[in-house]
C-alpha cells in the first residue's frame, strides 16, 4: 500500500520530490506545510495501527515508547532511507534475528540488532535495499551560524565572579546542583562540537560520558588508583572508544552516521551491563568518593568548575581556531572544502575524539558527584539529554548548551520537587520553549541586540 502511495499517485511522487529538492518545489507552488503534515499524520495513523496489533502479545509499559523509535530506526537503517521493501526485509530480519538470538546468543540478544546495524552500515553504508545516491557527503545539512551570547571578557569576568560565590551563597543542596549543572554544561558542550560546528547529529554519545564514569570509578576501585590520577585518565578512556568508534562513524553522513554512534553506544551498554565480573552489571559500581580533602560541598564545586570551566572554554578555543574554522567548512559545504584540500574524515574524526574526551571528563565529574556509577549512564535516554539541552539552548550559539543544560537541570530539579507528574510538566515546558524560541533560548539574546 505505501509503496503504491509513493510511486502512484501524485501526492507520493509530490513528497518524494520535496524530499530531494524543497526549494523547486516551492518554486513550482506546492504548500510543503500540507504536504508534509499530510505525511506526518499517515505516519502517525500507522504507528497507531501498529501499536494496536502489538497489543495482544506484548505487555503495555511506560518505557515502550524508548525502545520501539529506536527499533523503527534501526528497521529503515538497515533496510535503506526511502525503501518501503527494503523496511519490510530488516523488519523481518530483525524479527527472525530476535527470535533466535535468544535461544541461540542469550546473551547477545539485546544488541544483536545494533551489531546487525552497525556491519550492514560499515559495508554497506545506505543500507540493504538504499540507493547511494540519496547519501549526500555533507555531514549533517546547514546549521545556522554562531551567533548568540557574547563571548566578551567583560562578561567571561561577570560569569566567573559569580561562580565563584555561589558556594558561598547557596545552601548545600543547591551547590550538589551546581556541580551536576556544570557536570552536564560541559557533556552538551562537548557534543555541540560535534552537532553545531560539524553538522554530525550524535545518537548514542552517553557511551562516553559512561566510558568516562566507568573508567575513574574502576580505575579508583579495583585498580587502587588515587582519586586524581583515575579522574584525569578517564577521558583518555573515553576517547580511546570515540577513537575506535569515530573511525568507523565519520565514513557515514545525516541519519546514517547518527544511527551508527547509537549503535556503539548499545554495544557499549550491553558490555557493562553484563560484565557482572568487572562492572557490577545492574548493580554498577558503589562508593565512588572524592578523598577527605575534597569530599566537601564547596571543594568538590571548585573542582569541577575548574575543569568543567576549562573544558569549555577549551571546545571555545577548538572553535575559534583553524580547525573550527575549517570543520564549519565541511559542515556547509563538503565539496568545496574537499577541493581546497582539506582530509575530511580525518577532521570530523579528530573532532569525534576531541567531542569523546570532553564527554568522559564530565563522566567523571558526575560520578564522583553521586558516587556510583550505572549501566543508564550509556543508555538512550542519556544521549537524549545532551542532544534537548544543546537544541534548548541554541545549535546556533556557542553558550547555548550552557544555558540549555543550565535551564534543562533547573526545570527538572523544581518540577520534580513539586509534582509526581513530573515527565508531563518538563514535556510541556520544554514544548512551549521551542515553539516560542525555535533558535534556542540565547537565540533570543542574539534577536535582541540585533
Amino acid at each position: 500500500g505505501l509503496w503504491l502511495i509513493f510511486h502512484r499517485t501524485r501526492w507520493g511522487i509530490l513528497i518524494r520530490a520535496a524530499t530531494q529538492d524543497r526549494e523547486m518545489v516551492a518554486a513550482l507552488g506546492v504548500d510543503q506545510r500540507r504536504l508534509f503534515t499530510g505525511v506526518f499524520v499517515l505516519g502517525s495513523f500507522l504507528a497507531g495501527l501498529g501499536g494496536a496489533l502489538q497489543v495482544p502479545r506484548l505487555a503495555l509499559t511506560t518505557v515502550m515508547d524508548t525502545t520501539v523509535i529506536v527499533e523503527a530506526f534501526v528497521v529503515v537503517v538497515i533496510g535503506g532511507m526511502g525503501s518501503v521493501w527494503g523496511a519490510l526485509l530488516a523488519s523481518l530480519l530483525i524479527g527472525v534475528l530476535n527470535a533466535y538470538g535468544v535461544l541461540i546468543l542469550p546473551k547477545a540478544s539485546i544488541v544483536l540488532m545494533f551489531v546487525v546495524m552497525a556491519v550492514v552500515l560499515i559495508v554497506r553504508p545506505w543500507g540493504l535495499l538504499g540507493r547511494p545516491e540519496i547519501q549526500l557527503r555533507a555531514a549533517g545539512g546547514a546549521v545556522v551560524g554562531e551567533r548568540g551570547v557574547p563571548w566578551h571578557p567583560a562578561w567571561l569576568a561577570g560569569a566567573g565572579l559569580v561562580l565563584l560565590a555561589l558556594p558561598l551563597l547557596l545552601p548545600t543542596f543547591w551547590v550538589w546542583m551546581a556541580v551536576e549543572i556544570f557536570a552536564f554544561a560541559l557533556f552538551a558542550a562537548s557534543l555541540h562540537l560535534l552537532m553545531g560546528l560539524g553538522g554530525m547529529v550524535s545518537f548514542g554519545h552517553a557511551a562516553y560520558f559512561g566510558l568516562g564514569a566507568y573508567g575513574a570509578a574502576l580505575l579508583l576501585e579495583l585498580a587502587g588508583w588515587p582519586m586524581p590520577l583515575a579522574f584525569l585518565a578517564a577521558p583518555v578512556v573515553a576517547a580511546a572508544a570515540a577513537a575506535v568508534f569515530g573511525y568507523f562513524s565519520v565514513r557515514l553522513t545525516s541519519i546514517y552516521f547518527a544511527m551508527l554512534t547509537l549503535a556503539f553506544a548499545q554495544i557499549v551498554f550491553a558490555v557493562v551491563h553484563q560484565w557482572d565480573e568487572v562492572t557490577g552489571g545492574d548493580n554498577g559500581v558503589l562508593s565512588v568518593w572524592p578523598p577527605p580533602w575534597l569530599k566537601s560541598p564547596t571543594r568538590y564545586y571548585y573542582w569541577t568548575l575548574a575543569f568543567a570551566g576549562a573544558g569549555v572554554v577549551l571546545l571555545r578555543l577548538v572553535a575559534a581556531s583553524p580547525f573550527g574554522l575549517a570543520l564549519r567548512a565541511v559542515r556547509d559545504h563538503a565539496r568545496r572544502a574537499e577541493a581546497v584540500g582539506i582530509n575530511i574524515r580525518a577532521l570530523q574524526w579528530t573532532a569525534f575524539v576531541v567531542a569523546g574526551f570532553f564527554a568522559g571528563l564530565a563522566g567523571a565529574i558526575f560520578v564522583f558527584l553521586k558516587g556510583s556509577v550505572f549501566p543508564v549512564y550509556t543508555e538512550t535516554p542519556m544521549s537524549v539529554q545532551p542532544l534537548v539541552m544543546v537544541l534548548l539552548g541554541g545549535i546556533g550559539a556557542p553558550a547555548g548548551p550552557l544555558i540549555g543544560a543550565a535551564a534543562y537541570k533547573l526545570l527538572d530539579t523544581v518540577i520534580t520537587r513539586y509534582t509526581d507528574y513530573w515527565q508531563v510538566g518538563l514535556g510541556a515546558i520544554l514544548i512551549a520553549l521551542v515553539l516560542a524560541f525555535p533558535r534556542g533560548i540565547a537565540g533570543v539574546l542574539d534577536w535582541r541586540r540585533s
